[in-house]
């Protein structure tokens, strides 16, 4: 009895749940907003060219939402439900991006999809938000901060971001790694002068030479998009892992 009262309930808070998520825009839109007032609509243009652009040269959709509150739903929740039950990036990609911002609760949350964490990592939109949006927003500048955080998040999508303040673990994880090639190096060396040194002389040193090509796209390099340009698109049905971050203002 017990447990189909917990099934009940919890199908019950589903339904609720599904009716406070905003239908998913029909023609969609990459810039929706649920509140009105906070943007004009040149502004919303403006953003949506922007966004829209970005998609059609890499096929990653970064979509911005703007609700009233997700009271008494957790924001993270809250975004990564909307972000897959409107299927915001490519199904086979998963590389959708959503900027939720909640004026009612003054939180604001950047999700991710699986495809989209290596080049926006939860650090990194954490610093968006914190650096980027917060600053704005503080004095009432709701375009230009969200104007700005989404050259921040093409950015670090493109690899553009090349040095970073090393306030999280991705410093010292460059450092590991400069450190590991600096012992392969030395290893191969000593190898290859005792492999070469019967036989006299240095031409038997081995001295690796390690290149790498389009090095700081950690985004994984999308090539061409999947939409046309100036045409009607739609969301590609992609899933979000619970990567993100969040913060008030």
């Amino acid at each position: 009895m017990f447990k189909k009262l917990f099934i009940f309930l919890f199908f019950l808070q589903s339904i609720v749940f599904a009716q406070d998520i905003p239908q998913k825009p029909n023609p969609a839109r990459l810039v929706n907003d649920f509140v009105g007032g906070l943007l004009n609509q040149s502004q919303i243009d403006q953003l949506e060219q922007k966004l829209r652009a970005y998609q059609d040269s890499t096929s990653t959709q970064v979509a911005i939402v703007i609700v009233k509150s997700v009271q008494p739903y957790d924001i993270s929740e809250y975004a990564v439900k909307l972000g897959r039950d409107w299927g915001i990036g490519q199904k086979d990609k998963n590389n959708g991006i959503l900027l939720l911002w909640a004026p009612g609760d003054r939180k604001i949350y950047i999700a991710t999809g699986y495809g989209a964490e290596g080049g926006l990592t939860d650090a990194r939109s954490k610093r968006i938000i914190e650096q980027t949006i917060k600053p704005y927003f503080k004095q009432l500048q709701y375009y230009e901060g969200l104007n700005a955080a989404a050259d921040d998040i093409i950015k670090y999508q493109s690899g553009e971001f090349k040095a970073e303040p090393s306030t999280d673990d991705e410093g010292s994880g460059w450092i590991g790694f400069i450190i590991i090639v600096i012992i392969i190096v030395i290893i191969l060396y000593i190898i290859g002068k005792r492999s070469g040194g019967g036989r006299g002389g240095h031409g038997g040193g081995l001295i690796p030479f390690i290149t790498y090509t389009s090095w700081g796209s950690s985004s994984g390099g999308w090539s061409g998009g999947d939409s046309g340009g100036g045409g009607g698109f739609d969301f590609g049905g992609g899933s979000f892992g619970g990567g993100g971050a969040g913060g008030d203002y």
